[in-house]
């Protein structure tokens, strides 16, 4: 990974987690004419509190903040890349991105839909919800992105790397992000599949690609591609599939192991250079090489010294990494 990371020129960032601080809240809720608020906010808790992604945590604390009792769920199911359904007190629940709800036949999705467009170009995620079929109503949600991360976009860009983000969100979501943070290029409405189909089609035109990730979803495109880098905060097999870790999740990191891994490997070309050249000059030398002509011979002592001095230029060179600016 410290070698690869060198000839990276190529960045591609998962969202959520990645470039946000992974902690969604919840900021919006809407509903259709004639539904209750918080008996649309309870089911959707019910149902979510059986799921892990961050943002049905968003909405089981914002229920949680309430007192919202959650209701008995039967029949979950989560959709990969699309939501999670059941049924919540004998009643169908659906919750999720407006293609699953077409998938499903949601009815009454228009007006909803045309709502939650202000919301997700401000950057807000939007998930819509359906009771018995029919549309409820929308939970918007917040995550805040990082307050290093535009200072990390920025400095990959100064490291001449093409940046290029990959969200499940929606298209105005996405752009609304990729435009703060200054983001080269972004796909929205990405499933788990796409984003190790997008690195591996990367590579094949010859890109060096590194990816940083967080989530399980991220663990196939973290193995594909030519370096991947886990948030430290985030999953556990995420960061088995990577060859970099951030500690503390912080993208800066990122651009100090790309600062590093330049200076490490321009460093072994100097020690090469360092070994190689004592070794072509004192061979032929010990060897006679002077001696028909100028009756020159190389002292054992002599030998022996530059031995020496060429292990010490190459340890001497190596310790001034301890000093390299990353």
């Amino acid at each position: 990974a410290l070698e690869t990371l060198e000839k990276v020129d190529t960045i591609v960032l998962d969202k959520t987690g990645t470039l946000t601080e992974g902690k969604p809240r919840l900021t919006t809720i809407e509903v259709a004419e004639g539904v209750d608020p918080e008996q649309m906010l309870r089911m959707a808790a019910s149902l979510e509190a059986q799921s892990e992604h961050p943002i049905a945590k968003a909405v089981v604390d914002a229920a949680s903040e309430r007192k919202l009792e959650l209701v008995r769920v039967t029949d979950f199911a989560s959709v990969t890349g699309g939501g999670v359904e059941g049924r919540a007190d004998g009643r169908r629940v659906l919750i999720g991105k407006p293609l699953l709800h077409s998938e499903r036949k949601t009815g009454a999705m228009d007006a909803l839909l045309k709502k939650a467009e202000p919301l997700q170009q401000q950057g807000m995620t939007v998930v819509f919800v359906a009771i018995d079929g029919q549309a409820a109503g929308f939970i918007g949600v917040a995550d805040p992105i990082k307050a290093t991360t535009a200072q990390a976009i920025e400095a990959l860009h100064d490291l001449k790397l093409s940046v290029t983000m990959l969200t499940g969100d929606n298209e105005g979501t996405a752009r609304s992000v990729a435009g703060k943070l200054g983001i080269d290029q972004f796909r929205a409405g990405v499933e788990p599949k796409d984003k190790h189909e997008y690195v591996t089609a990367l590579r094949n035109q010859g890109r060096i690609v590194a990816m940083a990730g967080d989530g399980v979803n991220d663990a196939p495109a973290l193995a594909a591609a030519s370096v991947g880098i886990a948030m430290g905060t985030g999953t556990d097999v995420a960061i088995e599939s990577a060859g970099v870790t951030l500690v503390k999740g912080d993208l800066r990191g990122l651009v100090k192991a790309v600062n590093l891994s330049r200076s490490v490997m321009r460093n072994i070309r100097q020690n090469l250079f360092f070994a190689f050249i004592y070794n072509a000059l004192g061979v032929p030398i010990a060897a006679g090489l002077l001696y028909p002509v100028f009756g020159l011979l190389l002292s054992p002592i002599i030998a022996s010294a530059a031995m020496s001095l060429s292990s010490v230029s190459v340890v001497g060179n190596a310790l001034r990494l301890r000093r390299a600016k990353v």
